[in-house]
């Protein structure tokens, strides 16, 4: 039955690819409006420990071309070893207005949220920029994010984002994936159904539209509070929008168990988050599933290549027209490799519903919310 299956299957993924495709034209299209008034801006940097390249990611934050912003850190305890790195940037740019928070141990399981709920208390500004750690951006970053935000329909940008690794070839599969595969997902998903989530690394949003989703507390117990934040903006009526800006996420250098485990939290939560979107994932991984056609039916060998040729056009239409990223064109001929390990972490990802997070185990429930396990 699987054989008879398949080739429906396997036409569901090129159709996919082909709606990829569009949806990269048609992000590209967008004409980023003229910056009119610089809005002030409250830049929020939870952190935690010391990643690879933290302070270089960070004095970008510190040198936008920007009059008017502020930066609030927060950590979890005074010893996190972050802080020196914070403090010393602060010293660099005394022109700067910063502020270094230590919250405490969070009340509930998800301690980033914590952070940003402490930062917003202690924010000037209306507009909100909530960037993790690991983020890097160029010089006019936060230009782009303000003239967005002259829309005042806008309450929430998400930014897409170019996954840049460390020295690691098991990282380097996991930002190939990200750049040509998750990104497809996203740009599809604004281009059908319009922009009702958004994606963690960084979200720029008013103050007024989390006030309005019922702040922090709405979230705080999602894993994948990103997520619900947008789904609860789009269903409040505040515009969402998938921003003009990419930014760059430095996801490190990982041995192999440590990035199959993070894979696995990634993959069981998002499954709890969406379960239908999750099964559809089915859809975004076609060389799999063209392989699998061609060994078992091999009759059907032109389609299995014409999807195969097209999961090259999407790939390239993400990673390299709309991310612009060079670490993907140079290896592309590692992209079959990342398609058979994430379509393997994606069966791996119906099964088991707790995850490791930092060195703690949680519980994963069926509405995305998230306990440890004590």
């Amino acid at each position: 039955m699987l054989a008879w299956l398949l080739p429906g299957f396997v036409t569901g993924s090129l159709v996919y690819c082909v709606l990829t495709i569009v949806a990269a034209f048609k992000y590209r299209a967008i004409r980023l409006p003229v910056l009119r008034t610089a809005e002030p801006v409250s830049v929020l940097k939870p952190l935690a420990g010391i990643d690879d390249g933290l302070e270089s990611n960070l004095r970008t934050f510190f040198e936008q071309d920007y009059p008017n912003f502020e930066i609030l850190f927060a950590v979890r305890a005074g010893e996190d070893p972050a802080i020196k790195v914070v403090e010393r940037l602060r010293a660099q740019y005394p022109a700067v207005p910063s502020r270094l928070i230590v919250t405490g141990e969070p009340p509930y399981p998800n301690a980033k949220v914590y952070s940003l709920d402490r930062m917003l208390a202690a924010a000037r500004y209306d507009l909100i920029v909530m960037s993790d750690s690991d983020i890097r951006v160029t010089r006019g970053m936060l230009s782009v994010i303000a003239a967005e935000f002259q829309d005042p329909e806008l309450g929430l940008a998400t930014c897409p984002y170019r996954a840049v690794p460390g020295k690691s070839f098991w990282n380097t599969l996991e930002a190939i994936g990200l750049n040509t595969e998750f990104i497809g997902g996203v740009l599809v998903a604004r281009m059908l159904d319009g922009m009702k989530f958004a994606l963690g690394p960084t979200i720029a949003a008013r103050r007024a539209t989390l006030a309005g989703i019922g702040g922090f507390d709405a979230v705080k117990d999602f894993l994948a509070e990103d997520f619900v934040m947008g789904k609860l903006a789009a269903e409040r009526g505040d515009g969402v929008i998938l921003s003009s800006y990419v930014i760059e996420h430095c996801i490190g250098a990982q041995r192999l168990g440590a990035n199959l485990k993070h894979r696995l939290r990634w993959n069981r939560s998002t499954r709890r988050s969406r379960p239908a979107g999750y099964i559809g994932q089915l859809f975004t991984n076609p060389l799999p599933l063209a392989l699998l056609l061609w060994l078992a039916q091999p009759a059907w060998w032109a389609l299995a290549l014409a999807t195969a040729v097209l999961r090259a056009v999407a790939g390239w239409a993400t990673a390299g027209y709309v991310l612009h990223d060079r670490l993907t064109a140079r290896l592309f001929w590692l992209v079959p490799v990342q398609d058979l390990l994430s379509f393997a972490m994606w069966l791996a990802g119906f099964f088991g519903n707790t995850i490791l997070w930092r060195g703690r185990q949680y519980y994963l429930r069926s509405d995305g919310r998230f306990e440890l396990v004590q």
